[in-house]
């Protein structure tokens, strides 16, 4: 193919560069085979008022053409030319396949025909093969002049046109769920295309989205509605009105929308007394992926139950975990085993309503067909006819009254004279729940059914229903649990294993996806492996040919605009999150977000009470309210603590957009209630493990004991170990919001542990922090606790210059202040340096002034430190007696700071003196678990 107008204007072996001559090229190309006339070329090029030189102008334009045109531009003889002049103008021949305007025109004509023939496999394949040849808008990259313009109008139109139809066939051929993410973000592009909204609302149906084609005819209404004051057309309005019902006849096994009305239902089928079957399950989702165990439990459950229990299943799990899909696969596999008749039964309207127990009722009898006795309502009210029935009202239309909520089974007559219902109308239904119990009861009795109860929202909703139909087996979706509901079982979901998330995505993500499988991965990761979040992910991808899977990896790596990435179309895995916390009460979606504070991807019970400013036993309430309605999760308790809770990967990014809802002082009072209670239990933790090591500690820090103090206390390493993440954020946060004394206490009290456990980078980090709020808060005693701990773990990354800087100027602090006790742990620590250097003598300068000033301060543990140093300058010097001197006096004091560490340090130490463990081995032990290589050896 040489020539290109779908898309760019381009032609091989070469296109001119100049806009000019690329427009004249495609008025040839759009006009191939015909003459166009010279004054058109000029109208095109310069409009009403062209140039005196229009006429030479476009001559040199047609030259420079040719010469683009020539295949050989090195050939001296004659050469074929396809750009000649004939009166009044000029003429541009191309082959049968070297335009691709020509081609698509081909292919279009050769679907059309296989679509009217009912060969959907056909008229699919040419459909895409003819798309396929566009690379981007018509007549790209050039001015339009009005016949371009139209052109390109007529030319995108067609394109459209041709996609409805291929999508149309392939409905047709049952590929709905594949079709689902292109169409949403199809009808975002074109929304006022109705025909593109029957697709979008047959598919999300089929794939058992009922209530999400619902959404989608909303949108589309008002769309129409704002942009051009009109309502949706008859096909639109009666797709609607078919999915509303749940019309069994749009499976993909029948006709879709456009291919006319239902077939009435096969007559004589059923058990009881010759009733009919209630069939109204959307189709199985195709790509469904994994729940194998979880389906055989579920089969169980469902299980002809020994006599007066019954079989009621409910599932639960957090919005997008896939209930609705999983119950539908579920209810489809169990075919056999419920011959009259699988329901489904979505117990919210179009809007989200919960709907109330009396339309639960309505709606569930009108599914099996059973309306009650004809004849007057209780209240004298007569019934309204079904839509579709001989003088129905299309819904809104009742004349008087309000609109009763889709899908429920109650109406609410108006003022106005009601139509009497024709032949075959449904009846209308009594108004007490007592007698719509009734009726479900006779419905219902001695039939092998299955209803789907999907989105329930609390036991009240679904209880009368449960009890008057026991005979019938029911599976309830919802988000909390319902866990008062009497004589059930229950089944929790929860997000896809890893594996299993990657298949789906595979599934849906077609060819690219199934390419990189790293990039896969780290997908599904980060859509924290939700179904929902899974799906749309892929599907953006499909609808994306220039992305691969490594963009959209990158893509959502940001925690901050993962949400707003996985959106395509109508569908919204932040709105679909939204819903579940909107639906919560106030108090709880104040914990939701304030929880969003937490430090930690999981977190105790005591995080949760201080950030919502809460005894422990009211925030273990708000928890596990937020559990229950799945909004937060519980987690195994980890070493030195009790329960964790934590958020989904994808809610924890919801609670962060919804935390902005907080005013600045609370969240500003929440961080700090955080940051003390981390001060408050690392600086228990930190007493017990290493007493008296931390400066910034004091008897401030005593107070009214708490219900965990006692874990704390009795696992101080193991509380460190499950906290210090947490505490290490708490560092940054309280940084954050200029808590700068918080900081540097909090860096400060977590230093003997990083020491201990040599956490060299987050000791690094967090006392660069430390340090910079110790300054901004002009706190010298907290600048010189984080510059001599700084002066420590460069001492033990052995970089020594760094070292001994940070512990001459945090001495120097120290004695401005009058801490003597703090400038001797200075001197030692620099005595240290020059121990590791074979600086005996030095060194020994050193540790005797450190030694003085903690004798001179009361320090247990400066003393402890000094005299450890004094042992080794004279073990160094091979003088066994005193250096076993030295180390009497070090664990002397460590027994009287209380350092339980240091005194086992001291015997260990004095033991391998007398052993020679340092002269054979050529290292010494200089600290508890701090080892180090002597000069020279």
């Amino acid at each position: 193919m040489r020539f290109r107008v779908l898309g760019p204007v381009r032609m091989e072996p070469r296109t001119p560069s100049a806009a000019k001559p690329r427009t004249v090229l495609a008025v040839l190309l759009v006009q191939s085979g015909s003459v166009v006339p010279t004054h058109s070329l000029i109208d095109e090029l310069w409009g009403s008022r062209p140039p005196r030189t229009a006429a030479t102008t476009l001559q040199v334009y047609i030259s420079q053409l040719r010469k683009a045109l020539r295949t050989d531009p090195g050939s001296a003889g004659p050469e074929p030319q396809p750009l000649v002049t004939r009166p009044p103008g000029y003429l541009l021949q191309t082959g049968p396949e070297d335009l691709d305007l020509t081609l698509f025109e081909a292919l279009r004509a050769r679907g059309r025909a296989a679509y009217a023939r009912r060969a959907d496999t056909d008229a699919s394949r040419f459909f895409a093969e003819a798309l396929g040849l566009w690379t981007g808008p018509a007549l790209a990259g050039i001015p339009h002049g009005p016949m371009l313009e139209g052109n390109a109008i007529r030319l995108e139109e067609l394109r459209t046109e041709v996609l409805e139809q291929r999508i149309s066939a392939d409905l047709r051929l049952g590929r709905h769920q594949e079709l689902v993410g292109e169409l949403m973000a199809l009808v975002r592009e074109h929304p006022l295309r109705e025909a593109l909204q029957c697709h979008l609302m047959l598919a999300l149906f089929r794939c058992g989205r009922q209530s999400d084609a619902l959404r989608a005819y909303q949108g589309a209404r008002r769309v129409l509605v704002e942009e051009l004051g009109v309502e949706p057309g008859p096909e639109l309005r009666r797709l609607h009105k078919r999915v509303l019902a749940s019309d069994p006849t749009l499976g993909p096994a029948m006709p879709t929308a456009d291919q006319g009305r239902a077939r009435p239902a096969r007559p004589g089928a059923g058990r009881a007394g010759g009733t009919q079957p209630a069939h109204w399950l959307p189709s199985a989702v195709t790509d469904f992926v994994g729940r194998r165990a979880e389906l055989a439990k579920a089969g169980t459950a469902l299980r002809r139950p020994a006599a007066g229990s019954r079989r009621v299943l409910v599932v639960a799990g957090r919005a997008g975990v896939g209930k609705t899909a999983f119950a539908i696969r579920l209810a489809h596999e169990l075919t056999e085993r419920f011959p009259d008749g699988r329901v489904l039964l979505t117990l919210r309207d179009a809007g989200g309503r919960a709907m109330p127990p009396a339309g639960v009722f309505g709606a569930l009898l009108r599914r099996l067909g059973d309306d009650g006795p004809r004849g007057p309502r209780p209240d004298g009210a007569r019934g309204a006819p079904p839509e579709g029935a001989r003088g129905a009202r299309r819904p809104g239309e009742q004349r008087g009254g309000r609109r009763p909520e889709e899908g429920g089974g109650v109406l609410v007559p108006g003022g106005g004279r009601p139509a009497r219902p024709g032949p075959g109308a449904a009846r209308p239904l009594p108004g007490s729940l007592d007698e719509l119990s009734e009726l479900l009861h006779q419905a219902t009795r001695n039939r092998l059914m299955l209803v789907v109860l999907d989105d329930a929202v609390s036991e009240a909703q679904v209880r009368p229903v449960l009890d008057a139909a026991p005979d019938t087996a029911f599976v309830i979706t919802g988000r909390p649990v319902l866990g008062a509901l009497e004589d059930v079982r229950h089944l929790v979901l929860d997000s896809l294993p890893p594996d299993e998330a990657e298949r789906l995505l595979r599934a849906c993500g077609g060819a690219r996806m199934a390419q990189d499988q790293a990039a896969a991965a780290e997908i599904a990761r980060r859509c924290g492996y939700l179904p929902l979040a899974l799906r749309v992910a892929a599907a953006g991808l499909a609808t994306r040919p220039h992305w691969t899977a490594a963009v959209l990896a990158k893509t959502l790596a940001d925690e901050r605009t993962r949400l707003g990435a996985l959106a395509l179309g109508d569908l919204d895995v932040r709105s679909t999150l939204l819903t579940g916390y909107q639906q919560t009460p106030g108090a709880h979606r104040r914990a939701f977000r304030l929880l969003a504070l937490a430090p930690q991807p999981d977190f105790p019970l005591w995080v949760a009470a201080a950030l919502l400013g809460a005894a422990q036993d009211e925030a273990e309430d708000a928890v596990e309210e937020l559990v229950r309605v799945r909004l937060l999760e519980a987690g195994r308790a980890r070493e030195g603590g009790g329960v964790r809770y934590g958020f989904h990967a994808l809610l924890r990014s919801l609670a962060v957009e919804v935390l902005a809802e907080e005013p600045e002082r609370e969240l500003r009072a929440a961080t700090e209630r955080l940051c003390r209670a981390y001060l408050r239990r690392a600086r228990i933790a930190d007493a017990l493990l290493t007493p008296g090591r931390d400066p910034l500690a004091g008897v401030a820090d005593a107070g009214v004991r708490e219900p965990d103090d006692e874990t704390v206390e009795a696992a101080p390493l193991a509380w460190f170990r499950a906290e210090s993440p947490g505490l290490l954020e708490a560092v940054r946060l309280a940084h954050g919001a200029g808590l700068w004394d918080l900081a540097a206490a909090l860096a400060s009290s977590a230093a003997g542990y990083f020491e201990a456990y040599a956490a060299w980078d987050e000791w690094q980090s967090s006392h660069d922090t430390a340090l910079d709020a110790a300054r901004r808060a002009g706190d010298e005693r907290a600048e010189a606790a984080v510059l001599r701990s700084l002066g420590d773990l460069a001492w033990q990354r052995r970089d020594s210059g760094r070292a001994v800087d940070c512990y001459r100027l945090a001495g120097h602090v120290y004695e401005r202040l009058g801490d003597r006790g703090g400038a001797g742990r200075c001197h030692t620590g620099e005595a240290d340096v020059l121990l590791g250097l074979g600086r005996l003598a030095e060194a020994e300068r050193g540790f005797g002034r450190a030694l003085a000033a903690a004798r001179a301060a009361s320090d247990a543990r400066g003393r402890a430190e000094a005299a450890r140093g004094l042992a080794f300058t004279e073990l160094s010097r091979r003088r066994l007696d005193p250096g076993l001197g030295w180390l009497a006096e070090c664990g002397t004091a460590a027994v009287e700071a209380g350092d339980r560490r240091w005194q086992r340090y001291a015997a260990r130490a004095s033991e391998a003196a007398r052993t020679g463990g340092a002269d054979s081995t050529g290292v010494l032990e200089v600290r508890p678990g701090v080892w180090l290589m002597r000069a020279g050896l």
